[in-house]
């Protein structure tokens, strides 16, 4: 059987994750992304608020199609704390179908350059696995690449990357979208999601990405188990030392377990959040900024009490 060099690494042919948290628990790691020459400092976790300029995701009160609209939600966002602003122009909800290269440039090019005129201080991600899309984002005003598919679904795209010299957001998927969440299967879902990353980010590595970001993928190809599975063992993915998104806002593993709709999964997305935090969460991509941060800063605090059990006194 094939072990990667980072299980032998950790002596985890027999998986013992208990020693991983160990390990793991105290590394709080600072990164640095370069966004286009504006260096975004990962001392702390981030946010970044998810913009979609489309008619069908998942959740409603994330569409947004004119440009007033997409102008008013970034500048709430912003005002709450977001450092990163995602914009997705071809919805990846379960079931999607997908739009023309030309349809998807027409939903988010003019948004990028109206939000990069209008928040110049704020990075922004271009949602695509589509590399064209990906090029022309970037000239428009975009400084970062999220790909859902890692390269799976445009081999142009981790080359792509490497030349414009952008931070890249690299997800696990298996197959696509329209189809990913048909049995999806694994035998140690942990695992095979770290393997996936040792060996996409030696290629992201060998094309020139500089600033890499790793994407667990919830609700991406996997069971409501495999998102609680993976969340759980989240410290492990730091053995790859990159920054770690986590992508749980108002999905159906929150809103099917609680048994509510997505406009009722706030709360269960903050609850979820906060685990991710205290697992070793480096940036959250949310609908909500406000309670994501307000997550942040309490996690934040929690982990920084140094005036006795009770905090500091007032």
């Amino acid at each position: 059987m094939f072990i990667s060099w980072a299980w032998k690494k950790y002596s985890l042919i027999n998986i013992n994750w208990s020693i991983l948290w160990l390990k793991c628990k105290d590394n709080n790691p600072m990164f640095t992304l370069n966004c286009k020459g504006r260096i975004l400092v990962v001392d702390k976790p981030v946010v970044m608020g998810i913009i979609n300029t489309t008619p069908d995701s998942f959740f409603e009160g994330s569409r947004f199609t004119g440009e007033n609209g997409i102008l008013a939600q970034a500048e709430k966002m912003v005002r709450e704390g977001a450092s990163i602003l995602d914009i997705g122009g071809q919805s990846t909800r379960p079931g999607a179908d997908q739009i023309s290269p030309q349809e998807e440039l027409n939903r988010v090019i003019g948004a990028i350059e109206s939000l990069h005129y209008n928040f110049p201080e704020v990075a922004i991600s271009i949602d695509t696995y589509r590399a064209r899309v990906a090029k022309e984002a970037v000239c428009a005003g975009s400084s970062m690449i999220n790909d859902i598919s890692s390269g799976n679904l445009d081999q142009a795209m981790i080359a792509l990357a490497g030349e414009l010299k952008v931070p890249y957001v690299c997800m696990h998927m298996k197959g696509e979208p329209k189809t990913m969440q048909k049995e999806p299967f694994y035998e140690d879902v942990t695992r095979e999601v770290l393997d996936f990353f040792i060996s996409k980010v030696d290629q992201c590595r060998k094309s020139g990405v500089r600033d890499i970001i790793i994407d667990p993928g919830f609700g991406f190809a996997k069971t409501i188990r495999h998102n609680f599975d993976l969340l759980e063992n989240l410290n492990a993915f730091k053995m790859l030392e990159l920054p770690i998104l986590v992508g749980f806002s108002r999905k159906s593993t929150i809103y099917r377990t609680l048994g509510v709709t997505a406009q009722e999964a706030l709360n269960g997305t903050t609850v979820i959040n906060t685990i991710g935090l205290l697992q070793g969460a480096n940036i959250l991509r949310v609908h909500d900024v406000k309670e994501a941060i307000e997550a942040i800063k309490l996690v934040e605090s929690f982990k920084n009490i140094k005036s006795g059990p009770y905090g500091p006194l007032l």
